[in-house]
């Protein structure tokens, strides 16, 4: 039965970069070992003759196939374009503005 100590806790808070407080602490170390605790429980009931499923019934691919079709030229593309600026649309900057 798994039983994770409160520096475990601390130390996986920080690899996170989590600020925990102490009674937060105590609080994850419990459920971390709830967690661990379930995830054993699975482990021995999967056998090795059970293959490991993604999903309750099979899946089929339904995309369709890729076709060469007539498509809009730079020209057109841009027509409706309320700014355009050296052949590309034209946006708002909004990375690296101050706020």
């Amino acid at each position: 039965m798994p039983n994770i100590s409160r520096d475990e806790v601390a130390h996986l808070a920080k690899l996170a970069r989590l600020a925990v407080t102490d009674d937060e602490l105590d609080v994850f170390a419990g459920q971390l070992d709830q967690i661990l605790d379930s995830v054993a429980k699975v482990s021995e009931v999967a056998a090795e003759d059970v293959p490991p499923t993604s999903h309750a019934v099979p899946l089929t691919n339904v995309f369709r196939e890729d076709e060469v079709r007539p498509c809009f030229s730079q020209q057109q593309a841009l027509s409706g374009a309320p700014a355009a600026e050296e052949g590309r649309f034209r946006v708002p900057r909004i990375l690296g503005e101050e706020q």
